[in-house]
């Protein structure tokens, strides 16, 4: 039986897709290993938000290709965002890399990587030095959004991530993200319902929504009964017998309607934390960044989705020494963290991405104000976040079970609806069980605590 390595870097969207990936592998005979020297197939899934997790990705496969030891019939393929982008180029980088497949092209990586093996393994007697097959798929296809599909999360897992729509239309001058991912294309609705009413049956209890902006979802779809397109997903997956939790990311101020902050007082599945880029606090920054709202509006949303569901935690992105950000700037970004007192934010240098507007603008910051904001809202966030979990000692909380901690298998390890980690004792509870817990400790971002 043949074997595959997947590795994944970057975000949700791209382990769910490295799931689906891996099902067609299960289906078609494989077996899947995190073992490199058995590996008859190596996969990376990879990313291009930032350079940072291109240089690992490129790193990892050009150790993994110059093995001596290696069998001589492996594959080695490159998934994703940086394949979207790089294309062709990245056989020059890596010379015995064999595929790399896009974005859009995850439903043929087994195909191609099955039909390519099977006939390297009939002529096993060639070097492990061979010239790679310089196999190249990233054109964007029409209807991919329908072959989301087949979606088969680790075993015994209680929770998956379910891609409800592919795509970003907003251009925001740091992304490269829209020359990666195509245009909005959200699945149809019942692909959806069927897909998660499969996952309950196989145990999940809770799913997240996944889209680059997953709250445009149906975007062109008409408005019923005041309600759009998501929020009508939403209702509609409520109604799934044996799932207790639905959660979604990222939305975009830009298509966040009442109707969504609505949904905020009558759906109880609908946990209680969203995660809610903001980028800046500074309205002249966010024009730069093309973010085209008004910092003030996404402040104003933040506080009416804590009104609709007072325990809602608000978790965001936040991008510091932006070309231009003065001091003032960055002071405003710094009183809007202080205004929302966010649960916990996503701090990032800024990074230049090539061939986006934002790496050709003028008045670049350098690397040491850089380092010196983001330590220092990184501070700011930590003071906030680590009071706001502290203030839960003593309190009761529910979380879902999901299996033995990973840095301590005697205990257990859920999560709250506000997407907070608790630890409980080992044999407490079941895996895939909501169970009251009564909070007794908080190190900080992590809370402990017994079953009441």
């Amino acid at each position: 039986m043949p074997s595959v390595l997947i590795k994944t870097y970057g975000c949700q969207m791209n382990e769910r897709d490295s799931e689906q990936v891996a099902s067609m592998f299960l289906a078609g005979g494989y077996h899947l290993t995190q073992s490199e020297a058995e590996a008859d197939v190596i996969l990376i899934n990879t990313c291009s938000v930032r350079e940072k997790a291109e240089l690992k990705a490129l790193g990892k496969m050009g150790l993994l290709c110059a093995r001596p030891t290696a069998k001589p019939w492996v594959v080695y393929g490159f998934m994703g965002c940086m394949s979207q982008s790089r294309a062709r180029s990245l056989f020059r980088d890596v010379p015995r890399l064999d595929i790399v497949t896009g974005t859009q092209q995850y439903h043929h990586v087994y195909e191609l990587c099955n039909r390519l093996l099977r006939s390297r393994m009939g002529n096993n007697t060639d070097t492990p030095l061979r010239k790679g097959a310089h196999i190249c798929h990233t054109e964007q296809e029409e209807g991919f959004q329908n072959a989301i599909r087949d979606h088969l999360p680790p075993a015994g897992n209680c929770t998956a991530f379910v891609s409800i729509m592919q795509g970003c239309e907003m251009r925001c001058s740091y992304c490269i993200v829209p020359s990666t991912r195509g245009n909005e294309c959200s699945r149809p609705a019942e692909d959806i319902l069927q897909e998660v009413r499969e996952l309950v049956e196989r145990g999940v209890r809770e799913v997240t929504l996944l889209g680059q902006i997953v709250n445009r979802y149906g975007k062109d779809e008409p408005i019923v009964n005041g309600r759009g397109a998501f929020v009508r997903l939403l209702e509609a997956l409520h109604e799934i017998d044996g799932l207790a939790r639905i959660r979604f990311t990222s939305p975009h101020p830009i298509g966040f309607r009442q109707d969504l902050v609505n949904a905020y007082t009558y759906l109880p599945k609908l946990c209680s934390h969203i995660h809610f880029p903001m980028q800046s606090g500074s309205d002249r920054i966010l024009q730069l960044m093309r973010r085209p709202y008004k910092n003030e509006k996404y402040l104003r949303l933040c506080e009416a989705m804590r009104e609709a569901r007072p325990d809602l935690a608000i978790t965001t992105d936040i991008i510091v020494g932006f070309p231009g950000e003065t001091d003032e700037d960055y002071q405003q970004t710094k009183a809007a963290v202080e205004r929302i007192r966010f649960d916990n934010a996503f701090v990032f240098q800024y990074s230049p991405r090539r061939d986006t507007v934002a790496a050709a603008m003028p008045d670049q910051i350098c690397l040491r104000v850089k380092e010196e904001r983001n330590h220092d809202l990184l501070e700011t966030v930590n003071r906030i976040a680590t009071a706001r979990n502290h203030a839960l000692v003593g309190t009761l909380q529910h979380i879902l079970v999901e299996g033995p901690s990973k840095n301590n298998p005697e205990r257990l390890q859920g999560r709250t609806s506000q997407n907070k980690p608790v630890i409980i004792p080992g044999g407490s509870a079941t895996p895939g069980h909501i169970v009251p817990i009564r909070i007794n400790e908080c190190t900080g971002f992590t809370l402990y605590g017994d079953v009441v």
